[in-house]
């Protein structure tokens, strides 16, 4: 797949504090990816970067093969601050101002807002608007000239459930339609439900940056109890298939390093001598596997 942005060792320092220490990824086309991190992880200094809006210490970058430009950014949308519209105009009437602003048709703006849910709106004061309407409407703006890269930083922070789950459907939508989107982050929920890469940063280093599938691809582990679990977990630790064996209140955890079913385990250990009165496959969860990564460095 082509490459829209190309990353390579940037770095950010504000005298003393690195907020971004040698960042390198690339970003390819059609794909939904998240910073995921925590406030102060070098996100949002990321984003202004590779937006111009910040200069970098050292590093580059590359959008859509070619280095940043007035033309390669007017391929971009993005919201990195709070929505900023004209508080007694319409929410039509602000967003016929972007389109001046963006040379981009008037035509734009129906379907924009009914993307949005906010077509039903478009005669209302933007000062009507709750915190997740205005969000719409700034998502509606950074979409009128059609961009084929959308950057959202912390798009759903402060917003009700209702208004998160609204944001993820026009994230999900837009996607849907081929645009690129590149999502600032704290939330694992709000990564695991709408993106298909991410990249773990923490004190603005890079702790993972891929596929989110392959980075839930463990293989996951079993519960297992037993009348015998001193005999069960001798058994256990002799096989290749597990690389960790735990015991909490009873119960044996046996984390996986290759793939096995219930029923042939189960029926191995049955010809051990061994009857299990309880037994469960579970995956490891984005959660999970967030915390190891993050604990490890």
């Amino acid at each position: 797949m082509k490459n829209v942005l190309e990353i390579k060792n940037l770095t950010k320092k504000f005298g003393r504090l690195t907020a971004v220490d040698n960042l390198s990824f690339s970003v390819e086309k059609g794909n939904v990816y998240g910073l995921l991190g925590p406030n102060g992880s070098g996100k949002s200094t990321t984003l202004g970067m590779i937006l111009n809006v910040i200069n970098p210490t050292r590093g580059d970058w590359r959008w859509f093969g070619k280095e940043a430009s007035v033309s390669s950014l007017k391929k971009i949308g993005a919201i990195i601050e709070r929505p900023n519209f004209y508080p007694y105009l319409t929410a039509e009437k602000n967003l016929e101002i972007v389109a001046e602003i963006k040379d981009a048709a008037y035509k734009n703006i129906e379907e924009k807002l009914k993307i949005v849910g906010l077509y039903e709106r478009r005669k209302d004061k933007f000062r009507t608007f709750s915190l997740g309407m205005k969000q719409r409407l700034a998502i509606a703006a950074a979409m009128l000239n059609d961009p084929e890269v959308l950057i959202l930083d912390e798009p759903t922070n402060g917003l009700d459930p209702k208004g998160i789950i609204q944001i993820r459907e026009i994230i999900q939508q837009i996607a849907a339609s081929g645009t690129t989107i590149i999502l600032a982050s704290h939330l694992l929920d709000e990564v695991e439900k709408v993106c298909s890469h991410v990249v773990i940063l923490e004190k603005g280093k890079t702790l993972y940056s891929g596929k989110v599938e392959d980075m839930t691809s463990s293989f996951g582990h079993f519960e297992m109890e037993a009348d015998d679990n001193e005999k069960l977990k001798a058994l256990l630790s002799e096989m290749s298939f597990f690389e960790k064996i735990t015991e909490n209140r009873n119960r044996l955890k046996a984390i996986m390093k290759e793939d096995v079913d219930a029923a042939s385990l189960n029926r191995l250990l049955f010809e051990k001598g061994i009857v299990l009165s309880h037994l469960s496959k579970q995956k490891e969860s984005l959660e999970s596997q967030f915390l190891r990564i993050t604990q490890n460095n």
